[in-house]
């Protein structure tokens, strides 16, 4: 019998955050971006708002999903992840962390559990949302709640490439991501840890891959302005190993935006990304 879906609703917080220069500079240098504008701590780079969300999602993971589904899973891996900016978000503006239980539903073997995550101004308004999806192995659960609105790759989009992306993922990147983020998980440092989840050697955060993905959007597709972007979503593949390249490639999906996917030394890593512009 499947234990229970997530507890809907009853939202945690508020969690403070701002992203200020000093950090959105950090975060520029974390991630290698190239924008002169980010990298001086002057505009915020899309997926930069994820850096307001670890304490977050952590209490939401202990206040919504059951126990049950915690202890009966073999380990958890980030499986999905949506921002949508409602508007551009200004470098040092107080910013109110909400954090909820959205959906979950079985897949298989697994289960996918949802949290959404709503970040507002000091005016009480809705600045950005995420949807965080995190894959819980080895157990199942109850369907409850709406799954996240839907990002999948158009089979048409395919006829349509707009343009390329490649980010080298130095040996560096993990530890200075982690500096940035606060997500210091062993298995992007530590060989055991990788091999606990499943992985011969360390990995970079699929978050970061995610950062390395909107360079692109932002450079080859909105102008090299960040606040063009607003919304990026992606289903994560497989982890991008350290040392290696990420190729991203990008397709006109007609009203829905733009579809893109990336690999690294050959192996899918991004599928079903999304990106709309402003």
């Amino acid at each position: 019998m499947p234990a229970p879906g997530v507890l809907l609703g009853s939202p945690r917080g508020p969690f403070a955050g701002t992203l200020g220069q000093d950090l959105l500079r950090r975060y520029a240098e974390a991630t290698n971006d190239p924008s002169p504008r980010v990298r001086r701590g002057e505009v915020m780079p899309p997926v930069a708002i994820v850096t307001q969300i670890w304490e977050s999602q952590n209490a939401g993971l202990a206040a919504a999903v059951p126990a049950e589904v915690l202890k009966a899973a073999t380990g958890g891996v980030h499986g999905e992840h949506d921002i949508v900016l409602h508007r551009p978000i200004r470098p040092g503006e107080p910013l109110r962390v909400w954090v909820e239980g959205h959906s979950a539903r079985p897949a298989g073997r697994n289960s996918l559990v949802t949290l959404r995550h709503t970040i507002r101004d000091a005016a009480d308004a809705i600045v950005a949302e995420q949807w965080w999806t995190t894959v819980f192995l080895g157990t199942t659960c109850a369907r409850v709640g709406e799954p996240p609105a839907e990002h999948a790759f158009p089979d048409a989009a395919r006829e349509h490439p707009v343009a390329t992306w490649e980010a080298e993922v130095d040996e560096g990147m993990a530890v200075r991501y982690a500096d940035v983020s606060g997500d210091h998980s062993a298995h992007h440092f530590d060989v055991a840890a990788a091999r606990r989840s499943g992985f011969d050697r360390v990995f970079l955060h699929g978050l970061c891959t995610l950062a390395l993905c909107a360079q692109g959007v932002v450079e080859r597709i909105a102008g090299g302005d960040p606040e063009r972007v607003r919304r990026i979503a992606v289903r994560f593949a497989t982890p991008t190993f350290l040392g290696e390249k990420l190729s991203v490639r990008y397709y006109d999906a007609g009203a829905r935006g733009y579809a893109f996917e990336a690999d690294s030394a050959g192996t899918p890593v991004i599928t079903h990304g999304r990106a709309e512009l402003r």
